[in-house]
């Protein structure tokens, strides 16, 4: 009996046909060490940098240390079930988050998973935590206002859209509540915000996610959290993960605010990561590529050429001094890959001046560029009277007879000082913000008594609301100053019954 070789062929393509299972070829390494949030695996000898590898008991990690023998890995999430000698094998993807519309409103972890109890996040998304930031050609320069709503910096220290601006000082001196007003006052301003927690505890990122709520800012919000508790990988790579969610919206033609509270623990967890990988220390035993660390991260931030669809992500990266030393390591690197800081000042905060903006130490390199016009005009002089006041305070201390135009300026300051200060949670529209600034500046506050600055303001601005809603609309729309002989004329007419009703 002969076997014809057809049938022989036909038997096997019958068979193959009802093979149903598929063979899958992985590139699996051995676990040598684990320890710390890291472990160290031979036998990955194609892994990328950046790399997302999985473990055994499905924990994820990132490969970070290419080295000759093995591969040194940052665990992502609880290390305690992975032991010596498990498995480990390549992804072949490269570290990435769930992005887009999906997100907004909710609380999620670097790895984009939801820690708000408000079940799944279901987007379908994803873009890699590291990308190369767009280059000189892809960008455009900064020239339309982000209004943080806070007189103080919209005044001194202008933000543009596409802007990266340090905010910097002590611990306890208002950093945070300059963000949280920031994001408020971005409500009906076309512009999404993420909010990424570095290291605060979950109580204080619980309060500021009830405020964004209360406020109704949690509706245009992503909240970005990597708590104390969380291992170091986590807070290294929080920011990324946000800066990766920001991108998304910008590449799409949308504006977004990304603030990062704050890149001194990221510092502080990717000098502990670097150690325990054995990289070399450097200076404070940080790595040689801290600054690296934060420039990747912070370049990101631009405004696009119309080309790209003109979106812009603008950066307030956060940084946390020690006893206002702005020279120390971390801050003066990150002060030179930004585009000018604000300083808060703990002698002002204490003092009852809040925001505790320190107008002589803070700088935006963007300046006018990022203002209306209106602003522009009307905070001119600001920053040198201010400067002014506060040489002329410390001599006018061992000073009793002061000649009639010293007298001038130290009333103005204390006015301006007075006129700059504001409370938690009040960001002020820009047209209301000149109102008040134009005021100062022309004098008309200058009979005020000091304690009486603040609720003249607040009169004047219902005085505004009330009767002469027209100007604040041309000051909103146009971005111009009204026509002088009416706003003086309305100030007076105010100026009067208010002098009228304090007596």
């Amino acid at each position: 009996m002969s076997i014809k070789a057809e049938e022989i062929s036909a038997l096997i393509k019958q068979q193959l046909a009802g093979y149903q299972d598929q063979l899958e070829v992985a590139e699996v390494g051995t676990v040598t060490y684990v320890g710390d949030g890291i472990a160290r695996a031979n036998g990955l000898d194609n892994a990328l940098s950046g790399e997302l590898l999985e473990f055994e008991n499905g924990t994820y990690g990132m490969a970070q240390n290419l080295e000759a023998n093995d591969v040194g890995i940052v665990i992502l999430g609880a290390y305690k079930g992975i032991r010596e000698g498990d498995t480990v094998k390549r992804t072949g993807r490269i570290m990435e988050v769930p992005v887009g519309e999906e997100l907004i409103g909710r609380v999620v972890n670097p790895l984009g998973q939801p820690v708000d109890g408000l079940g799944e996040i279901k987007t379908t998304k994803t873009r890699p935590v590291e990308r190369k930031a767009p280059g000189v050609m892809e960008r455009q320069s900064v020239a339309e206002p982000l209004q943080t709503g806070l007189k103080a910096i919209d005044a001194l220290v202008p933000i543009g859209r596409g802007q990266r601006e340090l905010v910097i000082g002590d611990r306890k001196t208002g950093k945070t509540s300059v963000a949280i007003d920031t994001i408020l006052n971005q409500k009906d301003q076309d512009m999404i915000c993420i909010y990424v927690a570095i290291g605060q505890k979950e109580s204080t990122v619980r309060t500021q996610v009830e405020t964004l709520r209360r406020y109704g800012a949690m509706e245009y919000t992503i909240v970005v959290s990597a708590g104390p508790s969380s291992p170091a990988s986590m807070l290294w790579l929080a920011p990324y993960a946000g800066a990766a969610m920001g991108e998304e919206f910008m590449y799409n033609g949308k504006h977004v605010l990304i603030v990062y509270d704050d890149l001194s623990k990221q510092a502080d967890a990717y000098r502990e990561l670097s150690l325990i990988l054995r990289r070399p220390p450097g200076r404070e035993a940080y790595p040689g590529d801290v600054f690296y660390l934060h420039s990747r991260l912070l370049e990101r931030a631009a405004k696009l050429s119309d080309e790209l669809g003109g979106g812009s992500m603008t950066a307030l990266p956060f940084i946390e001094t020690k006893a206002g030393d702005v020279s120390a390591y971390i801050p003066t690197n990150v002060i030179s890959i930004t585009d000018g800081q604000i300083f808060l000042n703990s002698d002002s905060f204490y003092s009852g001046i809040r925001p505790a903006i320190d107008a002589g130490t803070s700088v935006s390199r963007v300046g006018g560029a990022a203002q209306i016009k209106a602003m522009k005009k009307v905070a001119g002089t600001l920053r040198l009277d201010l400067a002014s006041y506060r040489e002329l305070e410390s001599f006018a201390q061992f000073g009793s007879d002061l000649d009639e135009a010293t007298q001038g300026k130290l009333n103005r300051g204390r006015r301006t000082v007075e006129v700059l200060k504001q409370p938690l949670h009040k960001p002020l529209p820009v047209e209301k913000q000149v109102v008040i600034l134009y005021a100062l500046t022309h004098g008309f506050l200058d009979t005020v008594a000091v304690d009486d600055i603040l609720p003249f303001q607040d009169q004047l601005f219902d005085f505004f609301d009330a009767n002469h809603q027209d100007l604040l609309a041309e000051i909103k729309t146009s971005g111009q100053l009204p026509d002088t002989a009416k706003l003086d004329a309305a100030i007076k007419d105010f100026a009067q019954t208010f002098q009228a009703s304090a007596k």
